[in-house]
């Protein structure tokens, strides 16, 4: 068996707006993301991680914000075409660990839903997706509530 690890990492900053998007799913909040796409950085990061663990390359080379398809564009998709680039290659997503980084929104009432559907987006059960919240007390420009991040680790295998 072939085993191989990836991270990624993922910012936004704060916007106009009144939710943001976080691991597929629309979450209430003061603020929207500047972005392109929806700005999930959740699953961003995540695209990233896979990619990497894959060797191939990074979300930007395959799903660049210089291309008007992406625009405003759902990140489910984007998780959904890298998982199919992983099968063409013989691998499937063993697990992912994801950590949020901001002062708000806070995620303890979404947490569940949000795990579920990232293992929905990844074919794999709902225990094999972890999902944590931080803050950086007050510090940096989550701290001062300017945007988020997102952090990303998994393990892929092939047979």
């Amino acid at each position: 068996m072939k085993l191989r690890v990836g991270s990624g990492y993922d910012v936004h900053a704060f916007a106009a707006g009144d939710h943001v998007m976080l691991g597929g799913l629309r979450i209430a909040h003061d603020h929207g993301v500047f972005a392109h796409s929806d700005g999930d950085v959740l699953l961003h990061a995540l695209c990233d991680a896979l990619l990497g663990a894959a060797g191939l390359g990074d979300i930007g080379q395959h799903f660049p914000d210089s291309d008007p398809r992406w625009r405003g564009a759902d990140s489910s998709g984007f998780v959904s075409h890298v998982r199919a680039l992983l099968s063409a290659r013989g691998y499937r997503v063993c697990n992912a660990d994801l950590t949020l980084v901001c002062e708000a929104p806070r995620i303890g009432a979404h947490r569940d839903a949000i795990r579920e559907r990232v293992a929905q987006l990844l074919g794999v059960d709902a225990d094999c997706v972890n999902l944590k919240a931080t803050t950086t007390e007050k510090m940096g420009f989550e701290g001062r509530r300017e945007g988020l991040a997102a952090h990303a680790t998994v393990l892929i295998a092939a047979d």
